[in-house]
């Protein structure tokens, strides 16, 4: 299975989105902490609905905390980046990978960027700056698991 990762988000609503996107997917959401908001936000309750209770999330106070579950478990991490070179839908996607999201307003420091096992990028017209983060998410996780055979089926 594909998970997905957001690192510190900022915004209640995508991530409570993402929480419902994991729902539906049946796929783990990891939120990295520390977050720009409460998680027991009504905007992060309104936007996830009533998928929350249905919905894997796991939380990690921190990126060592994170790290240290990734690399124990031996799980490749793919950031989405806009410094990235790989089109998405152009990596190769493996069973047990993890797709890390920035955090909205900043990205990823340096240091994440370097753990990163693979960094991808969605292509995007000249002069714009991003697509948002749970609308990029959920491109990404939608290759992924089309790649890995990891959709649900009907």
């Amino acid at each position: 299975m594909i998970d997905l990762a957001l690192y510190q988000p900022d915004i209640a609503q995508n991530t409570g989105t993402l929480i419902r996107l994991a729902a539906c997917l049946g796929t783990t959401l990891h939120v990295i902490g520390p977050a720009g908001f409460d998680m027991s936000d009504r905007n992060l309750k309104r936007a996830g609905m009533d998928y929350i209770e249905l919905a894997t999330v796991v939380r990690h106070v921190g990126w060592a905390d994170f790290e240290t579950f990734a690399t124990g478990a031996g799980r490749r991490l793919v950031l989405a980046t806009t410094q990235g070179s790989v089109p998405y839908a152009d990596y190769s996607f493996r069973d047990g990978d993890i797709v890390l999201m920035g955090r909205e307003s900043a990205g990823v420091p340096e240091a994440v960027h370097t753990r990163a096992d693979g960094r991808i990028v969605i292509p995007m017209r000249p002069g714009v700056r991003s697509i948002n983060v749970a609308l990029s998410a959920a491109m990404i996780m939608g290759e992924a698991l089309r790649q890995t055979g990891g959709l649900p089926k009907l």
